[in-house]
């Protein structure tokens, strides 16, 4: 089945943990035995064949560079311009995979109709590129609001006002408090140029208040349910409602804390939790119980978003495994429509209102 994801670290994996995303996977993990600098090293479950191989044609793929004050012990950039620094440089990284045809940017219907005709001719996956939405995870890095249409012009389509910690537009996990009128002018040249608010990340009081002052499309790339894993980066029940109200679809994650209650990071493991891809569908239930529907549900993985095996289903060997997502679904009684839905029609519908 045809998967879209909708939350990818692709470049900050290139980047930042040196990753050569064209690399068959087993090389990559090769490479990197040994190394201790990052707590999934020789761990990751991403690269661009293995996307090919689980049919997942599109994703939403991340700029990520955070902004922290001198008294933020969060790691990041001591200016925003450092940290738009390092956005560039991820744009970079994902026009050097266009050019080699290893990706291909999608920014609007067009492109959107032209590279889903691609993907189901039939033909192997092999050789396709692996097309991308830009969304960015955490706006610290507009260093003014001005600098929000240089960056749609290079094809951001998806903004996420916060990631962790206090943010210079919001406030993100772990943190509290309000958008204030810098986060509300942010706001509203997104809504100026149709850019998708990513409601992920936002803590409980800059997530009311932007869904208040934002008038345009909205969507949760990668969240899952307070009520079955208790902590500020999920979403309540009546945070939920309030996003299918927006006609939004929230991705399912696959960072084991997320997925299991009581998670030690560096202690847990994925089979001592029992944490498999099982309990995503928990979350996705959870999700569709509320909606009385399936179509406010669809994959957003956070794969290799600074985590790997060591944290993530311990059915899940390489992100091509989503493709067992489908069964399990079945099993729990969706029908072939809901799972279809659930597995990439969700997203598309969102994108072809957004950008109709």
């Amino acid at each position: 089945m045809f998967i879209i994801d909708a939350h990818l670290d692709l470049s900050m994996n290139a980047l930042e943990w040196n990753r050569d995303l064209t690399r068959p996977l087993a090389e990559i993990n090769q490479r990197e035995e040994g190394l201790t600098d990052k707590p999934d090293r020789a761990k990751a479950v991403v690269s661009l064949s293995e996307l090919r191989k689980g049919n997942i044609g599109l994703v939403v793929a991340t700029q990520i560079g955070r902004y922290v004050a001198p008294d933020n012990p969060l790691p990041g950039w001591h200016s925003p311009e450092q940290a738009w620094a390092q956005t560039q440089g991820q744009v970079a990284w994902y026009k050097a995979m266009e050019d080699a045809g290893e990706m291909v940017q999608v920014t609007d219907l067009p492109s959107l109709e032209q590279h889903l005709k691609l993907w189901s001719d039939g033909q192997s996956a092999e050789n396709k590129p692996v097309a991308y939405i830009l969304s960015l995870e955490g706006a610290d890095s507009i260093v003014t609001v001005q600098h929000l249409e240089r960056a749609y012009n290079y094809g951001l389509r998806a903004v996420g006002p916060a990631h962790y910690g206090p943010g210079r537009y919001a406030q993100g996990t772990d943190a509290t408090g309000y958008m204030g009128s810098k986060g509300h002018e942010l706001l509203k040249e997104m809504e100026r140029l149709n850019i998708i608010l990513d409601a992920t990340h936002l803590c409980d009081d800059s997530f009311w208040e932007a869904l208040d002052h934002f008038n345009g499309h909205v969507w949760a790339s990668h969240n899952n349910c307070r009520a079955l894993v208790n902590h500020n980066r999920q979403y309540s029940d009546e945070m939920i409602k309030a996003l299918i109200d927006r006609d939004a679809v929230i991705g399912a994650a696959l960072d084991a804390w997320m997925m299991v209650p009581n998670w030690v990071r560096g202690q847990s493991t994925p089979k001592g939790m029992n944490c498999n891809l099982e309990v995503m569908v928990d979350h996705i239930d959870h999700i569709c119980q509320i909606a009385g529907n399936a179509l406010h549900v669809g994959m957003g993985s956070d794969l290799d978003g600074a985590f790997g095996r060591e944290q993530c289903p311990y059915d899940l060997e390489t992100i091509a495994d989503l493709q067992k997502v489908p069964d399990l679904l079945k099993k729990r009684g969706y029908t072939d429509q809901d799972i279809e839905n659930m597995m990439h029609g969700n997203w598309l519908r969102f994108l072809r209102k957004a950008w109709a």
